[in-house]
């Protein structure tokens, strides 16, 4: 099938949030303390009463607790609740959907910690952004008001960084803009201030052609620079083009067998605290001591790192990506077959997806364009001779019939950027298939062309001779009339001209309709010499 294209204009918009510290007196830091416990209760018994009772709708819980937290909390601001219970909505909403696929054992969702949510009206929104260089806000966690929507105004300092300066020099350019939704989270006993950039998605003409393939420890790539090539080409010889071929070291099979002999560590540590009676163990893995000392381990970090880097490496210019078409869930696909528990685990740990998705957002945000190929056969065929590669003592290194070696992690990267050109992408998935399939497997049908597809091809076509309702010509763009000229004799002539003279076209056959008229009976007579197929012999075109 044809590669899979995902566009600028077929993604949702992209959103960078970022977290400046805030600069709080002691009397806001103690309010604040105060209104997150009363979130956290408010979200805990929402959510306990959603998943119970499997009410998941806004309208409806809103109405149930909106008015019964008013009265509870009369100094709480009213927007405050509002966005508590839809933050609850979504708990519940998730926790479900995880418990329908098997993946919650609990009963109900366990809330820690929550993130406190002001909308446009309970912050400084509209003074904050006619600003040049923000550096403090105002919010309004309490009311003032019989129906709480009067408030009081605090203001706290913030803290930019130099990310946060980025994005907002885009919003000064009118190249971003800024959610109204202010989240202020607390981190090891330090308030944040988290703001969201709605980035507009840039459109720049493609200066290279890079794919990709991930594997366990490594990622291979090729990359043509099409300014450079076209020159290139155009001095030395426009038949062939030569890629930059290299190879990005991750490790993450590395990664994952180091923690995987951390947590084995750990686990041996532990046994002697907990064995029973008997002599045996219990499941070290379900106690809290075991959560506890893997809690502070940097596994996930470390590969969201390196996944950043190795997005921003391939996005560094814009490009047009080519990767394979991984599916929903690839490591399940990759591991079917394999027996060894290590290796299973190294692919299980491999973050595939994970990177796809950093490489479409950035991909997104500096102007390129990313397309999804079939993953079949791209590592087995030869990207010069498109012959089929033979096996050789190293599993890497690949042999081609014509006399060369062939890297198979290369060969797979240059096989994906074949398959996105119009004509020769399907020379890399059937090569030599007369010679190479096993045609009796299929038995009496082309797997390609069927038999019973060619008889009714030729059926159809033999009716369609030409005539006066249908003449023969091809269909056109414009409308088929006759020049303007042709009322003074200096136009074409049309086909009732051609008819009054008596060379009319109704016995005429289409000189297309011929030609693949024969090209049928030459591929159903190769299909009876070669076996193929079986017909009567009746039977002719």
């Amino acid at each position: 099938m044809p590669p899979q294209t995902t566009t600028n204009e077929t993604r949702k918009p992209l959103r960078r949030a970022v977290a400046v510290e805030l600069e709080v007196t002691r009397e806001l830091n103690r309010l604040l303390y105060s209104v997150e416990t009363t979130y956290l209760n408010i979200v805990r018994e929402v959510v306990e009463y959603a998943v119970a009772n499997n009410v998941t709708g806004a309208n409806k819980l809103h109405g149930l607790f909106y008015r019964r937290y008013r009265l509870e909390y009369p100094s709480l601001n009213s927007q405050l609740i509002i966005q508590a219970i839809r933050q609850a909505v979504q708990i519940a909403k998730s926790f479900v959907e995880r418990r329908k696929r098997g993946l919650a054992d609990k009963p109900y969702p366990e809330v820690k910690n929550v993130s406190i949510k002001f909308v446009e009206t309970t912050w400084s929104y509209e003074q904050f952004i006619k600003s040049i260089a923000p550096v403090r806000i105002a919010i309004s966690p309490i009311s003032t008001g019989k129906r709480g929507r009067g408030s009081r105004r605090f203001e706290a300092w913030l803290r930019p960084h130099r990310r946060f300066w980025r994005y907002w020099w885009l919003v000064l350019n009118k190249e971003a803009g800024l959610a109204s939704t202010l989240t202020i989270k607390r981190k090891a006993n330090k308030w944040y201030a988290v703001f969201v950039f709605e980035l507009k998605p840039r459109q720049e003409t493609p200066q290279a052609i890079v794919s990709f393939d991930v594997n366990e420890n490594t990622i291979a790539v090729a990359k043509v620079d099409l300014p450079s090539t076209v020159g290139k080409v155009a001095d030395w010889n426009r038949q062939y083009l030569m890629p930059q071929l290299y190879t990005i070291r991750t490790d993450f099979g590395a990664l994952a067998k180091r923690y995987e002999r951390v947590r084995n560590a750990i686990i041996e540590r532990l046994k002697p605290g907990f064995a029973s009676l008997n002599g045996k163990y219990v499941n070290i893995t379900n106690t809290r001591e075991y959560r506890k000392q893997v809690r502070k381990l940097r596994e996930g970090d470390r590969k969201l790192g390196r996944v950043r880097c190795v997005a921003s490496e391939l996005t560094k210019t814009s490009a047009l990506i080519v990767t394979e078409e991984l599916g929903n869930n690839p490591q399940e696909e990759m591991i079917d077959g394999i027996g060894k528990d290590e290796l299973r685990h190294r692919i299980k740990q491999t973050p595939f997806k994970a990177l796809e998705k950093a490489v479409e957002d950035k991909a997104l945000e500096r102007g390129s364009k990313i397309f999804h190929v079939s993953a079949y056969r791209n590592s087995r065929v030869c990207p010069i001779h498109f012959t089929r590669l033979e096996k050789t003592d190293d599993w890497h290194t690949l042999y081609c019939p014509l006399g060369h070696y062939v890297d198979r992690d290369y060969a797979s990267v240059m096989n994906m950027a074949w398959k996105i050109t119009p004509e020769s992408w399907t020379k890399c998935v059937w090569w030599n298939m007369k010679l190479e399939m096993n045609w009796r497997e299929y038995g009496k049908s082309n797997p390609l062309i069927p038999y019973f597809m060619a008889k009714i091809l030729h059926t159809t076509l033999r009716t369609f001779t030409a005539s006066e309702q249908s003449p023969a010509v091809l269909a056109r763009g414009k409308p088929m009339n006759p020049t303007g000229e042709a009322d003074e004799g200096g136009g074409e002539e049309t086909s009732h001209t051609l008819s009054r003279q008596g060379g009319g076209q109704t016995h005429i056959t289409c000189e297309l309709t011929r030609h693949a008229i024969e090209r049928l009976e030459l591929r159903a007579y190769e299909l009876r010499n070669s076996g193929i197929c079986q017909d009567d012999s009746s039977t002719r075109f």
